[in-house]
């Protein structure tokens, strides 16, 4: 794998990209701004992005004039569009350990680096998380069954409780 410096406008999103990635595309600025680039653009060989689409848009936003990418080389057609997909719902499949992530939030000094520019909240108190969530009965009611599923407000997750 080989990752080479490029034009950003020698790369162009693929025009039926699926993902919607608006709301990403500032966070991942604030993560380019702050980190650098830690992950590449990968492209297939006429420039097309496969995956990165919103790493790409953080590099416009940014005015950025150069992009790194890595170039799929030797796939079928077939196979760019496979792992195009495949790339982005294997991400979506991952879920938090909710305890280790706020661990981890805990331990970073939100002074030095203000995690909000990424999405994530400080000190969200898990009661209040769930007090706007609405609740999602078998029917449609909102009776007194118990466990009760509630659709997340900030995050719009479904959650037994």
């Amino acid at each position: 794998m080989n990752v080479e410096n490029w034009p950003i406008d020698e790369v162009h999103e693929y025009p039926n990209n699926p993902r919607r990635n608006d709301e990403a595309v500032e966070k991942v600025a604030n993560s380019i701004k702050s980190f650098g680039w830690q992950q590449s653009i990968v492209v297939d060989e006429k420039g097309v992005i496969i995956c990165g689409h919103t790493r790409y848009r953080a590099a416009q936003m940014l005015g950025l004039s150069e992009v790194p990418v890595t170039v799929a080389e030797g796939l079928s057609e077939n196979q760019v569009q496979a792992y195009r997909l495949a790339d982005n719902k294997t991400g979506e499949l991952a879920s938090w350990d909710w305890a280790k992530l706020n661990e981890e939030l805990e331990q970073i000094d939100w002074l030095d680096c203000d995690m909000e520019q990424f999405g994530f909240s400080a000190g969200v108190d898990i009661d209040a998380f769930f007090e706007d969530a609405e609740e999602v009965g078998e029917n449609g009611s909102d009776g007194d069954q118990e466990p009760k599923e509630v659709k997340c407000p900030h995050c719009g997750m479904f959650f037994t409780i």
